[in-house]
């Protein structure tokens, strides 16, 4: 088997965890609170924001010039075609998306994530660390968007189904690539060493469930404590 199947087969319970959780699932019947559509809108404006900013950190450690052309293609990507998915939702609750994404936010459960692939980017010379890291992303939204376009539960009508077909397709060539240069980056690796690159890739993919999870709570940083004054 190779490593990267491997990893999606450790990470399929987690996947079908996010699928049944709040988020994913007010999403499937086109009835995700605006207040939470806002909230994930604004975080993941942050994050992507970060993940283009590993990409560039990646580059020195990429074995070959393509695997450097890809990543420089996926930054602009990054802000120009993500962008598409997050104005769907920007339709969905019927505001601009630039004026939603002015009010920043930076929760904890998005911090934690963003900081988890920094560490990877800066701590291991193995690129192989930090893709692992970064994998679960895209390779979570291409499978929940695929099995959702298949559920009989789906809202066909909402246009929240339009963020499901964006995802179905538009994350393949970069799962892809990220699947080869992990079978490829790690073909010489110890046993420790996979194991340390497989955890990272496990805890992204809890990382991306905890990510909607504080969507759809709203999730802030509790400065004065959880008690009233």
């Amino acid at each position: 088997m190779l490593f990267s199947e491997e990893l999606k087969k450790a990470a399929a319970p987690i996947l079908n965890d996010i699928y049944d959780d709040p988020f994913i699932q007010d999403m499937l019947h086109g009835e995700l609170s605006y207040e939470a559509t806002k909230f994930y809108l604004r975080a993941d404006a942050s994050y992507l924001k970060e993940f283009a900013n590993i990409y560039a950190l990646l580059i020195p450690k990429m074995p070959e010039l393509t695997d450097v052309k890809f990543l420089v293609e996926q930054i602009q990507f990054i802000v120009d075609g993500e962008v598409e998915a997050h104005e769907i939702l920007a339709d969905y609750v019927q505001a601009p998306y630039d004026e939603i994404v002015k009010e920043k936010v930076w929760p904890p459960s998005g911090d934690h994530y963003i900081k988890h692939m920094y560490y990877y980017a800066f701590a291991k010379e193995n690129a192989a660390y930090t893709i692992a890291a970064m994998a679960p992303c895209p390779y979570v939204y291409q499978v929940i968007a695929n099995r959702a376009l298949q559920d009989p539960e789906l809202n066909t009508d909402s246009i929240l189904k339009q963020w499901f077909d964006f995802y179905s397709t538009e994350m393949d060539e970069l799962v892809k690539v990220f699947d080869d240069l992990m079978n490829k980056l790690t073909a010489r690796v110890s046993k420790e060493e996979r194991n340390e690159i497989k955890e990272s890739f496990l805890q992204s993919t809890i990382h991306e469930r905890n990510f909607f999870a504080m969507s759809y709570n709203q999730e802030a940083w509790s400065f004065g404590g959880d008690k009233d004054e």
